[in-house]
């Protein structure tokens, strides 16, 4: 790059709308990269990244999904577009350049692409195909089967093996090959309708199964029930076989297998959900045989605790899975030959997820393999020569093909060895039993349904529900130990009739309640809520031996055992469940207990990694909601009975005091729809005055936001320079001072930039930005805040000696320690960063402001922003109208 002047003046930009300018002549530079592409990369000790070609810039599209053929080509598809086939130089070879061709059929080469999948296996290519028809793509959605059929390596062939229901970035995703090379495995989000199976390893009687009421999203994202929602499938080569193996997930791009055979998947929740009691992580899941793993829409998600269901082997944190590989192939040192690699798109990160066995299962530590700002991981692959290559891109982005090798002076022959454990192979021979039905398998199973091994007592109880009822529906109506009792009677809910509903309830109010442990508790809990969810109340009898055998045990000393009790005791109309349950509402939360569980990343320290995703982290941390009252608030919006006036203005008090919180882009309007429930329970004439009392004037008209007298009206546009440019040609003159401080903080401008003394100190003051900038210049910098960034400004990547990195802005340092604000919304909140462990930092080439901030605006209200911004917030100034 030239500079034609010794004074150019940086507009820098941060988190908010618009920054000042430093001359460049102080500023401290950072040294040019001779590949930005690779210099924005943080890799791991000894390994070395190559940019091997970009398919955005050569109107290729945006790659998402690869696979390696039988002669160690590449074949790659654009999300929106077609295949194409590389043949990419060996490593050290002195080129890095592939050599490209756009994958045929045929003369035909628009048959087939939008491929969120790619497997070549049985000679042929294997296509996942993710689309909505159009003239260019016609083909559907679907599993398609491409061959060679005449030897002259073109393919000419293709068949459709199944069409599937669903498109988009819930549709179908992934294909792999078995590890006995003898099927495929497909994966699907939770917007694919499941085909028909020709076999179920997970029995195909699932339902909603939550006691906690159910609110759908309140913006409309997901508003129909989906069982079982995303899903794996078995399939032969031929793609006339399908067999259910797993279901219960929300949107796993990815499966892989380690070399024990065991498979895995990454799975994510809404994060419109952030911050509320029923939002997860992103997680790490052991997909078993028959795994059910409760995704559900809305507040209906099952609690990892629920025993019909399987919980994760690791929680990541925030972001949007897609790819997850073995290492097994790589030629990488021995530390990563039992790892994962997880690609998280959002936050540009790929986790390293070191596996050990524990038990049947799995525990798992996570460290940072590999990231970059931005970064948009979309697929990933082991090349033939042990190299990792991976893509960026989708939605359109920029899009790159890299290749990351070992390069170091660790031995890489070392061969991945998990061994199959004996839990493990216990696990195993109870999923022998997951099919037809088989005279062994009661005899081998039941004695399992207490065995302490979680995934083992799950394998167990399937094995038991894939056999006749009549055969064991008996044996479990008997039976006397508590622990095998509770999953037999799991299992009898789930396959016998509505009048077997009461001696299901006897046989668990025989259990002692206080003599099993808080996991057994969990358990027994779910047994009678799946009772009262599939066969309904019990009579008033029934109904009070239960509420006598739970009541004296509720309020528990945990969240998980509170929640389980809240709900079923507000249910059953337990006389004192309401007055408890609202002196937990009003109860601080219990400390060290998360939302959605502990988690392997910290929140805080993604913000920067992507301000378009991260700002909404930034908002939630400021004012995190109080996750358990929120739960509390949401089962008593049930309750019709025991309540009193004064305990009604307690109750709705706490929802004036809930609009407060931030979570994700539902919460106001989950928070909100809890309340409307709530308020249907209360005299006809005392509507009007606890819809008041519980915050109703403060929403919009919708109740899924806050209404500010600062929201713009719009309608908003994609706002380009050239056209802003045009607008703005004139002079501005007779502006609205009173609109222009609304946008001003409608589009967030005054979080982190003070005016005339008002607002946020860790952007530059704009008071004097007119005297600096002209309109186009700050159009500019509203548009294109990463165009310019001053290393002031700037976010810094601090890679530690560990191999992981921490992203936020350097706000001060001594001889020791570095000082770091990640959160702009909470600028004061500081981490301390020894320098010992620091191995090496460098500025983030995006800038921490958000592109597109003026996106909402309309023309009127965009000029009278600008017309504020250049007065610098001056009532008097010539650029607004006359006061009359």
């Amino acid at each position: 790059m030239k500079f034609q002047s010794k004074t150019i003046q940086l507009i820098t930009a941060v988190t908010g709308l618009l920054l000042v300018g430093a001359s460049y002549t102080q500023l401290k530079q950072s040294p040019l990269a001779e590949n930005p592409k690779i210099d924005k990369l943080k890799l791991q000790e000894g390994f070395k990244a190559e940019h091997l070609y970009s398919p955005s810039e050569n109107g290729q599209g945006s790659w998402v999904s690869m696979t390696f053929d039988n002669k160690g080509r590449m074949i790659t598809s654009d999300q929106y577009g077609f295949l194409y086939r590389l043949k990419i130089p060996a490593i050290n070879s002195g080129s890095t350049k592939p050599i490209i061709e756009k994958l045929k059929i045929g003369n035909d080469t628009t048959a087939i692409g939008a491929a969120q999948g790619l497997l070549y296996a049985f000679n042929s290519l294997y296509i996942v195909v993710n689309n909505y028809p159009s003239k260019t793509l016609p083909k559907t959605s679907g599993l398609y089967r491409l061959q060679d059929t005449d030897g002259d390596d073109q393919f000419d062939k293709l068949t459709l093996l199944k069409e599937l229901k669903g498109d988009g970035e819930h549709g179908p995703h992934s294909v792999i090959l078995s590890p006995d090379k003898k099927s495929i495995y497909v994966v699907a989000g939770n917007f694919t309708t499941p085909p028909a199976m020709d076999a179920y390893r997970l029995p195909n009687v699932g339902q909603n199964d939550n006691l906690l009421p159910l609110i759908k999203d309140p913006r409309g994202h997901d508003d129909y029930p989906k069982v079982p929602a995303g899903w794996v499938a078995n399939v032969d080569s031929t793609g006339k076989r399908w067999e259910m193996v797993a279901a219960g997930f929300r949107n796993p791009f990815d499966i892989t297998f380690n070399e024990a055979g065991d498979l895995f998947t990454y799975d994510s929740d809404m994060e419109w959900d952030f911050g509320l009691p029923w939002y997860r992580p992103t997680r790490i899941c052991h997909v078993t045989s028959g795994g059910e793993f409760g995704w559900r829409i809305g507040t209906g998600k099952w609690s990892p605790t629920f025993p019909d269901n399987l919980p994760p082997v690791l929680n990541i944190g925030q972001g949007s899975p897609t790819n997850l590989l073995y290492l097994k192939d790589a030629k990488f040192p021995a530390k990563y030959k039992q790892t994962l690699l997880a690609f998280d798109w959002s936050f540009g990160i790929i986790h390293a997820v070191h596996l050990k066995p524990s038990g049947s299962t799995y525990t798992a530590e996570r460290e940072e393999f590999l990231s970059g700002m931005p970064l948009p991981l979309t697929d990933g692959a082991i090349g033939p020569d042990g190299a990792l290559y991976f893509l960026t891109g989708g939605r359109r982005l920029e899009s790159d093909l890299y290749r990351v090798y070992y390069n170091g002076t660790e031995n890489t022959n070392v061969a991945a060895a998990t061994a199959i454990n004996k839990e493990n192979l216990l696990r195993r021979s109870l999923e022998k039993f997951h099919g037809e039905p088989n005279a062994e398998a009661i005899n081998v199973a039941w004695a399992n349904l207490n065995n302490p091994d979680r995934f083992v007592r799950y394998a167990a109880r399937l094995a038991v529900e894939h056999q006749p009822v009549s055969e064991w529906q008996a044996k479990a109506l008997a039976e006397k130990d508590p622990v095998i009792l509770t999953n037999a009677m799991i299992a009898l809910v789930r396959h016998s009739k509505p009048e077997q509903k009461k001696n299901i309830l006897k046989s668990l109010l025989s259990v002692n309640y206080k003599s099993l442990t808080e996991s057994q508790q969990l358990d027994l809990l779910r047994a009678y809520e799946l009772v009262f969810l599939r066969m309904g109340k019990p009579d008033a009898a029934t109904k009070a031996k239960v509420v006598a055998h739970l009541d004296p045990n509720y309020p528990a000393n945990t969240n998980d055992l509170n929640r389980a009790l809240s709900k079923i005791l507000v249910y059953l109309e337990a006389p004192n469940a309401l007055i408890k349950t609202l002196n937990l509402l009003e109860t601080k939360e219990i400390p060290g207990e998360i939302a959605g569980g502990q988690t392997a990343t910290s929140s805080a320290d993604l913000i920067m990694r992507n301000p378009q995703y991260g700002l909404d982290i930034a908002k939630m941390l400021e004012k995190v909601p109080p996750a358990q009252q929120t739960y509390y608030a949401t089962v008593l919006s049930q309750a019709k009975t025991n309540w009193t006036p004064a305990l009604h203005e307690r109750y709705f008090k706490w929802f004036r005091s809930a609009f407060n919180y931030r979570g994700g882009l539902s919460y106001i309007g989950f928070i909100d729809k809890a309340r409307k429930m709530a308020l249907k329970n209360v005299p006809a004439n005392k509507v009007a005055y606890y819809d008041k009392l519980s915050g109703g004037e403060l929403l919009t008209k919708s109740g899924i936001d806050i209404a500010e007298s600062d929201y713009p009206k719009g309608p908003g546009k994609d706002w380009k320079l050239a056209e802003t440019t045009k607008l703005f040609e004139a002079e501005l003159s007779n502006r609205n001072f009173k609109q222009g401080k609304s946008m001003y903080a409608a589009v967030t401008c005054s979080r982190c930039h003070s005016m005339q003394g008002e607002g946020g100190n860790i952007g530059p003051d704009l008071t004097q930005l007119a005297t600096r900038f002209s309109k186009k210049d700050m159009l500019e910098a509203i548009i294109d805040p990463s165009k310019t960034i001053s290393d002031q400004y700037a976010a810094t990547q601090f890679q530690l000696k560990n191999g992981q990195s921490i992203v936020g802005r350097l706000t001060n340092e001594d001889q020791d320690t570095y000082f770091v604000s990640q959160n702009p919304y909470s600028p004061e909140v500081l981490i301390k960063i020894p320098k010992k462990n620091v191995a090496s930092s460098k500025l983030s080439a995006v800038s921490t402001m958000l592109p597109g901030l003026i996106n909402s605006l309309n023309e009127e209200e965009l000029k009278d922003l600008v017309a504020y911004l250049m007065a610098g917030g001056k009532e008097n100034h010539p650029i607004f109208e006359a006061k009359k």
